[in-house]
């Protein structure tokens, strides 16, 4: 019988629009093409945020220590339904995670689901 474990972030959106002015902080937590996607969109400080929540989730779900956030990254297909792409020694866990987005103005908030 699988397991399933699960992780939930919220991310005040604010927040991360002031971090987000920081080239640092951008380039130490998403990757290129992450950046390239929020930085394409109307309220790109929504889809940094959700992004970073999205991440923490995903990162609460594996329950692995030493993750950094680069090697975690969020897509999305052609119908905007997020995925998650892992990097290094995650990538073969990949097609074990689900991730589910929202986001407002002032809130963006993910849920992971991870079958272990």
């Amino acid at each position: 019988m699988a397991g399933y474990s699960l992780g939930v972030d919220i991310v005040d959106v604010p927040r991360i629009a002031r971090l987000s002015r920081q080239r640092r902080f951008l380039a130490r937590v998403f990757t290129p093409e992450e950046i390239a996607y929020c930085r394409g969109k109307k309220n790109a400080s929504q889809h940094f945020a959700v992004r970073f929540a999205a991440k923490e989730a995903v990162y609460k779900a594996l329950g692995k220590s030493g993750v950094g956030h680069k090697e975690i990254s969020v897509t999305n297909d052609a119908r905007g339904k997020p995925s998650v792409l892992l990097a290094g020694r995650l990538k073969r866990l990949e097609r074990r995670v689900a991730l589910s987005l929202s986001h407002t103005a002032d809130y963006a908030v993910a849920v992971a689901i991870y079958e272990a």
